[in-house]
């Protein structure tokens, strides 16, 4: 990989992977930046929640031109295969140049080209000192991936410049000029655990395979849900099999798809063919439901050591009935722009723990009255259930600007580039625009980026040929502004 070309970007991403970044390490990898920063003899600060900040003065002749600033955040998506033995918090990601040479990926976990590529972008640019730009500022955010907490806490008058360049998306050619808004949702069930029906034995049923992905950009791709699928598994259980909920787990991340959910079910003894051949027919079913979607999913149950304790009845029925009412998927598309997702939900995380298990959503839209009525609908699916229902992490879209100077002159470079027009899109996705936008009237913005394949999963991986292609644009682009 280190010898990829733009070598200068390639070592730099490489340097990242050497760094653990999920979401809430921000130490380790702010300090690298900020040390970065002061080797190169830049002016660079960091502010009270993390976020840094690198200024390059514009080369000779540029110095009046309106400032730039390269935008990405520090943090990447921590997901991994089931049987991948890898801690996040300390081991680097193990990337790798494809056989086929096309692609750059990991093994067996997420690769943080989301958005290590970006930021290795506007490092290779701070050291070159070749590029010939206005007045730069490369602009680092904490913990996008789990609020844009980097982005929500960013203080007016830190940033100097006119134009933003946000290097945060994953389809080489597109031009994002809006994004979707979103909100989470938490549902809380408090209970009082009842004990365990005397001679009763537990099994735990796992789903897993799933392919999971981005909540945002892969949500119109129709696959599974793990959750929702367990959790119809787990009504018809209930229904006709005696069976008694102990625990229930399921995803790991607000803004990827789940990928995987489990649970402890307790059963009358002489009922443990019948769970088996149960587990089986759905298995089955689910397979053909989707076929060419899902093909490596898996549902499976065993015999484990039965909990002293469970749900009691009435909070077990309510979670199922609330967790089937709630939505998931696309809500609505954009009416002129009808392959475009507007509104979705993303049913992320369900946990248990001591007398209490809860659920996450993370609802999207591009349009905020939308994305109101949808969370109103699944406050309303966990309010008659029962649950505590909080909304929390509101950020808001980005909305296009298709009159902006910046938007003509990145589609006149890249139509002088490469001969062909870039496609002016809006993206279902949240991106850091549009909070940016919120604080800095005015502020004209930009997103776009090489070619990224299912973010958010272990199948993460970005295409060799598009980043380069991308780095060209990135310099032409900044002579041009």
């Amino acid at each position: 990989m280190r010898n990829l070309e733009p070598k200068g970007l390639w070592e730099s991403f490489y340097s990242l992977t050497q760094i653990p970044r999920p979401s809430g390490k921000r130490k380790e990898i702010a300090d690298f930046l900020v040390n970065y920063g002061k080797s190169l003899g830049l002016e660079t600060l960091q502010d009270e929640i993390g976020n840094v900040l690198i200024r390059k003065p514009a080369s000779a002749g540029y110095e009046n031109h309106p400032g730039v600033i390269l935008q990405g955040h520090m943090d990447m998506v921590p997901q991994k295969n089931g049987d991948k033995v890898f801690d996040f918090e300390k081991d680097p990601i193990e990337a790798y140049v494809e056989d086929n040479g096309e692609w750059v990926t990991a093994n067996g976990t997420t690769l943080g080209a989301d958005n290590g590529i970006g930021v290795a972008t506007a490092m290779a640019i701070l050291a070159d000192k070749n590029v010939v730009h206005p007045p730069l500022e490369a602009f680092f955010t904490i913990d996008e991936e789990t609020g844009m907490y980097g982005a929500n806490d960013l203080k007016s008058g830190w940033l100097k410049g006119k134009y933003l360049l946000n290097l945060d998306s994953e389809t080489e050619g597109e031009l994002y000029v809006g994004c979707a808004g979103g909100i989470d949702t938490t549902a809380t069930f408090d209970y009082q655990p009842v004990e365990t029906e005397e001679g009763d034995i537990a099994l735990k049923v796992v789903l897993k395979g799933c392919k999971g992905g981005h909540s945002g950009c892969d949500i119109h791709l129709q696959r599974a849900n793990a959750i929702k699928l367990l959790f119809r598994f787990l009504k018809d259980a209930v229904a006709n099999f005696e069976a008694r909920l102990a625990c229930v787990e399921g995803g790991s991340l607000r803004n990827a798809i789940p990928r995987e959910a489990s649970a402890v079910i307790t059963i009358p003894e002489e009922s443990y063919q019948d769970l088996q051949d149960l587990v089986d027919r759905y298995e089955d079913l689910w397979l053909k439901e989707f076929d060419g979607v899902e093909p490596d999913l898996t549902f499976k149950a065993e015999e484990v050591e039965c909990p002293k304790t469970e749900m009691p009845e009435d909070v077990q029925d309510f979670l199922i009935h609330a967790i089937t009412l709630c939505p998931h998927g696309v809500y609505r598309f954009i009416t002129e722009m009808p392959d475009i997702v507007e509104t979705s939900n993303n049913l992320a995380m369900i946990k248990t723990e001591e007398g209490k298990v809860t659920a996450f959503c993370l609802t999207r839209s591009n349009v905020e009255s939308r994305k109101e009525e949808l969370a109103s609908v699944i406050q309303s699916a966990f309010a008659l259930a029962g649950a505590d229902v909080e909304f929390s992490g509101a950020y808001p879209g980005w909305q296009p600007n298709f009159k902006s100077n910046l938007l003509k002159v990145m589609k006149e470079t890249y139509e002088k580039e490469f001969g062909n027009s870039p496609r002016i899109v809006t993206i279902h996705a949240g991106l850091e625009c549009g909070i940016i936008g919120s604080k800095y009237a005015g502020m004209e913005m930009i997103s776009f980026g090489p070619t990224i394949e299912h973010p958010h999963s272990p199948d993460e991986r970005v295409n060799i040929a598009t980043v380069q292609k991308f780095y060209q644009y990135v310099l032409a682009a900044l002579k041009a502004l």
